[in-house]
């Protein structure tokens, strides 16, 4: 098709997707931009649009291919833009210490609290929390696999209860 015909063609079927980009952005401005990237790709990429095929659904399918792509685009983009006087606020862990007295005394209370656990549910939480798989913690103590892991659900809720702060 030649470059003067495709051009007719997209000019009279080009008032279509303005309501449709207005519909996918919610807003006049991104809309109109949306439209004008559809134009310029459609007419980017005219040998890619095969004569006698609806140019409405080809164009319709440019433009939201575009809305999709900016808008996966928009998503990855977290960042966070901070003009107010209180630029510290972004940076406020980098600034904070950990107290590790404070720490030293939770492992203390943790490792405390599976001591006192029913030998039954400390020695599978124990060879749990230390790293083995379910499947070896039942090798290693000849029990069931389903009973290893209801042991070790049992033994969480009781830490779960006497370790309430965490």
């Amino acid at each position: 098709m030649p470059t003067t015909d495709f051009n007719e063609v997209l000019l009279e079927n080009a008032d279509f997707l303005k309501p449709f980009a207005i519909n996918l952005t919610r807003d006049s401005e991104a809309a109109n931009d949306l439209y004008q990237e559809t134009l310029y790709k459609a007419l980017a990429n005219k040998e890619k649009y095969n004569v006698g095929t609806n140019i409405k659904a080809w164009l319709f399918t440019i433009m939201r291919n575009i809305f999709i792509n900016d808008y996966r685009r928009k998503a990855k983009q977290k960042t966070i833009f901070d003009n107010t006087s209180n630029d510290y606020l972004i940076n406020l862990k980098q600034a904070s210490v950990s107290n590790a007295a404070e720490s030293d005394l939770r492992i203390k209370e943790i490792y405390a609290a599976i001591h006192q656990l029913p030998e039954i549910f400390k020695v599978p939480f124990q060879l749990y929390f230390d790293g083995y798989k379910y499947q070896e913690i039942a090798d290693v103590l000849a029990e069931p696999l389903g009973t290893v892991k209801s042991r070790i659900h049992f033994a969480r809720k009781l830490l779960k209860e006497r370790l309430n702060r965490f």
